[in-house]
This record gives C-alpha cells, structure tokens and sequence, in this order.
C-alpha cells in the first residue's frame, strides 16, 4: 500500500533558468524557484521517493508514453528557446518499476500507456526545470509522462491520473508526489513582441480568465471546473490542451474532489503566458466521478500496448 501524497499544478517557465544568470533578467524569477524549493521540501517531509511529472512539454501523437529509464544526465538546451534554456546541466534518478506498475494500471483502466525505461529518450524541460530546483541533490527519483497530447481526450487523461493513484496505492511500496507541470493561458507574445511582454499576460481577456480559474481553485469549485476546461483549454489557449491539468485533476477524483488549492507562488506572466506554483491537498477518493476512458470506446479501436 503505497500513498499520493502530495499533487501540485508547477510552472516550468525558462525564465527561471535566466534568472539564476549574469544580465539584466537575473532574479527576477526567485518568487518561482523559490516556490519550487518549497513544494520540494514538503516532498522531503512527507517522505516522498518518486516525483511523477505530466510533461506538457512532451509532445505525443499517439497513446500515452512514461519516461522511467534508470538514469538520466546530460547538458539540455532548449530547441524552442535556446536563448532562454542553454547548456543546462541536469542529472537525477528515474524508477523503472513504478513506470511499468503505472502503465499496467492505465492500460487495466483503458487507456492505452507505454512504459519505456530501457530508452535513450532524454527528459524535456517540462520535467528539467522543475528537477533542478526540487531536485537538485538527486534526493528524488522521477517518473515523466507526456502531456503534450495532441490527439488525445481529456477524459482519459482524467482516467489515466485516478488509475495512476489507484497504481500507487494498491500496489506501490512507497510514497509519490504529482505534479502537472504547464501554465495556466499559454498565448505566447506574437514575434518581435517578446520582450514587451516578459512580465505580462497577452490579453486582459486571457489573465482575468486565469484569476477566475486560480479562485475557483482556491474555492474548491471543482465540478464547475472541470465541465468548463474543455472549453478553458480551447479558448484560453491552455499549455498541452491543459492534459496535465485533466491527469491532476483525474488523480484527486475529478469533480468529486473536495480540497481547496493553497497557492505558493502566486500567479504570475511571463512572455503573455499565466503561471502559478499551487498545491492541491490529496483526499479520500473512491474514483466514482473520474470519467470512463474514450479512446478505448471508439469504433475501431484495437489495444496495441505492449510493456
């Protein structure tokens, strides 16, 4: 019998790596790193062992994936924004069994996971960013899951984070924390606007309906929620369609969830995007609420997972 112990919607803005650098943005992300080293020592204290990231920097075309090599080290630039993200070295410890126990358990439930842990892939930023300030003694290990999904329902990303809890805590000998790792409205500033917009959201409609979102949270509006995110993560430009927002959600029970998210970072801009660090308090769930999977359901569906 293992425990979720702590679930948290994380930023992974590269602006963070700016700040610790020599030029005029250094600092000016402290409030994020700093929120960071909390949520990590938290995990410290609750007696965490593996950090499971949904990655909405992990681009995937078809089924969900989970990254569970042994080890990962190396130097990491970013290809999408290599001034902000170059040459940063990462190196920290993955659990390949709880990879293979979480896909088992997704498949079980319908939706169709791969578990890769004798793989060369490496780790995208969505994991790296929060791993260096979490992380940065390798006390952790982690598990990355891709949430980028752009041919994917929300319903079984919601079915895959309830059979992700139900793998830990039915059949993990340990203690795990989940971590969706994306923005809230991710209208990035047109070209040429970037540095205009460092420190801003893009447009009022998109931060106002942010704040909304961020009290309803704080508020525990959690059936309203999650009817509208469909449509929040259409019209408000959600990072990764907001998948790991729905594998978050799904983990704590969906619309049944009754806790109330305690923000630590408040919610901040950065190059016309909405980011927040805030952790959602995990209570009993029994995963009645949490959708059946769709994909599984569809005309012409064959499983073709393989572990």
């Amino acid at each position: 019998m293992g425990t979720l112990a702590l679930a948290a919607k994380i930023t992974h803005v590269p602006s963070m790596y700016l700040s610790e650098l020599p030029g005029n943005r250094q600092g000016t992300r402290q409030d994020a790193i700093d929120g960071h080293r909390e949520i990590g020592r938290r995990c410290r204290e609750l007696g965490v062992d593996t950090l499971v990231v949904f990655d909405t920097h992990w681009l995937v075309n078809a089924g969900y994936h989970l990254n569970c090599a042994p080890r990962w080290a190396g130097t990491y630039t970013s290809n999408e924004l290599p001034h902000f993200i170059s040459n940063m070295a990462y190196a920290f410890n993955g659990n390949p069994g709880l990879g293979r126990l979480l896909a088992q358990a997704c498949n079980a439930q319908g939706v169709q996971t791969l578990a890769h842990d004798a793989t060369t892939l490496q780790p995208e930023y969505g994991t790296l960013v929060p791993m260096r300030y979490m992380n940065a003694d390798e006390h952790f290990r982690v598990v990355s899951v891709s949430a980028l999904c752009t041919s994917h329902y929300l319903n079984d990303s919601a079915r895959l984070g309830w059979a992700m809890r139900e793998a830990v805590e039915k059949h993990y000998d340990g203690t795990v924390a989940f971590f969706a790792s994306g923005s809230l409205s991710h209208r990035f500033a047109q070209n040429g606007l970037a540095p205009e917009y460092a420190f801003k959201i893009w447009s009022p409609f998109l931060g106002r309906l942010d704040h909304q979102v961020v009290e309803m949270w704080k508020s525990g509006e959690w059936s309203d929620f999650c009817a509208m995110l469909p449509e929040y993560a259409s019209k408000g430009h959600g990072e990764g369609f907001m998948h790991d927002t729905a594998m978050l959600l799904g983990a704590l029970g969906w619309s049944a969830y009754d806790g109330r998210a305690e923000v630590v970072t408040p919610y901040f801009a950065a190059s016309g995007t909405g980011q927040i660090n805030a952790v959602f308090p995990v209570t009993p769930q029994d995963g009645t609420a949490v959708p059946p999977p769709e994909a599984s359901r569809a005309a012409g569906f064959k499983s073709s997972a393989r572990l």
